[in-house]
């Protein structure tokens, strides 16, 4: 059971922790139980999460019990943690809509089964009953005003536009969280991002402060690129594990246009491979980086997890077929669409312009006078095939189910044209 630490500390996912050593030696005496929380603050999951989620993940597949909280009260009020102003508030029904698809996504990660013990919960179970009053004297009380103003989320805060009651008040649903779920089911560790240190070790006092006992908390880090940038943000904007937000397609993009400077880190974080694969993959980045195989295998793995074995085939071959690897009349229109929805793209009413006008019109190459050079040095394509002809016109026979032509220019530069019918 101890060997986990050992795992995450290679993996680097642990930030912070209460006491690692008294950590390990609770877990040598058998599983213990650990949560982790998900606020429901947008209809999605975001790649984001994914470190607390999959780190809650590997705990249970070390055989310790987890507990996935959804946070139908806390979304309701909001975490300061993070944030330079106040969030804006949702309304209960919106809360509760995005609570349900939220359990949903962490049922592909987490087993919740009887077998396993685990258990998915929504802290509005146990808040949504309690008296203003209740809380003000069984939980309130616990809580000294100059520990809570000092709390960097706070803190920060104060020196800006400030912060109101609502969002103050969140440590300590959150600290109230770590109690009940103490109470109901000995959950002895709680898990989340670094940011949440202050939140997370204000559940711990609180529980020493009511009940005598000591308890454990453990944070992974925030990921950031080696560029310096937020991971998990693409020009599109957050990478949301929902493929209504999301495309399969994008996903696995985005897994595969990791930068080889990061893409070992994110094995280690994001993939369950072995510490051997992971470090097979990071000789054949080193030694082969054009072949991005460290890149290919975390997509692979991370897109079959997310969204299953059949859909990650497709985008892997439409991923192929775009760049001339494989047929385009394979691929299914809703995989097609989503594929030329993340390159440079025209929608038109109806054909007649040239493929030349098409080029340029499509955002792949900057001017009329630029397709007809590409055109001219052999390095244009509709559909795969070179176009040799500047005043080719594609017709309703070029058109892949019916609606969409995909250009390229060069080896790796692609483009899409739609069909909108009026």
């Amino acid at each position: 059971m101890t060997d986990i630490l050992d795992d995450l500390a290679w993996r680097g996912l642990i930030a912070q922790s209460t006491d690692i050593d008294a950590l390990r030696a609770a877990m040598a005496e058998g599983p213990i139980t650990v949560y982790c929380g998900f606020d429901p603050t947008a209809p999605s999951l975001h790649v984001g999460n994914l470190v607390p989620l999959l780190t809650l993940t590997r705990l249970q597949r070390a055989g310790h019990r987890v507990v996935g909280l959804v946070g139908g009260a806390t979304g309701l009020i909001g975490d300061p943690s993070g944030r330079s102003t106040e969030r804006s508030l949702n309304s209960s029904e919106v809360v509760a809509e995005w609570v349900a698809r939220i359990r949903v996504q962490l049922e592909k990660f987490l087993d919740f089964s009887e077998e396993t013990g685990g258990i998915l919960v929504s802290n509005l179970d146990w808040t949504e009953g309690m008296s203003a009053i209740d809380f003000l004297r069984d939980v309130g009380k616990h809580f000294p005003i100059n520990r809570m103003l000092a709390r960097e989320s706070v803190s920060a805060r104060l020196g800006g536009d400030g912060l109101s009651y609502t969002e103050f008040s969140y440590q300590i649903l959150q600290a109230n969280d770590y109690l009940e779920l103490n109470r109901r089911h000995d959950c002895t560790l709680q898990i989340g991002g670094s940011d949440q240190w202050g939140n997370i070790t204000a559940g711990t006092d609180l529980i020493r402060r009511v009940t005598g006992k000591h308890v454990h908390a453990l944070t992974v880090p925030l990921i950031t690129k080696t560029d310096g940038t937020k991971f998990g943000k693409t020009a599109g904007g957050a990478v949301w594990l929902n493929p209504e937000m999301t495309s399969p397609y994008a996903f696995y993009q985005f897994w595969l246009n990791a930068d080889d400077r990061d893409v070992v880190k994110f094995l280690k974080i994001y993939s369950f491979k072995s510490r051997e694969e992971i470090e097979e993959l990071e000789k054949a980045a080193a030694e082969r980086p054009a072949a991005r195989e460290a890149q290919r295998a975390l997509a692979t793995e991370f897109t079959t997890l997310l969204h299953g074995t059949e859909e990650c085939a497709a985008v892997v071959a439409a991923s192929a077929a775009l760049f001339g690897q494989g047929s385009l009349d394979d691929l299914p229109a809703r995989t097609l669409g989503e594929a030329l929805a993340e390159v440079p793209r025209a929608e038109v009413p109806a054909l007649g312009a040239s493929f030349v006008e098409l080029l340029a019109e499509s955002g792949l190459v900057e001017s009329k006078s630029a397709a007809r050079r590409a055109v001219k040095e052999g390095g244009a394509y509709l559909n795969n095939v070179k176009i040799t002809d500047e005043a080719y016109v594609p017709s309703a026979d070029d058109l892949l189910h019916g609606r969409f032509l995909v250009l390229r220019r060069g080896k790796r530069s692609i483009g899409g044209v739609e069909v909108i019918a009026s």
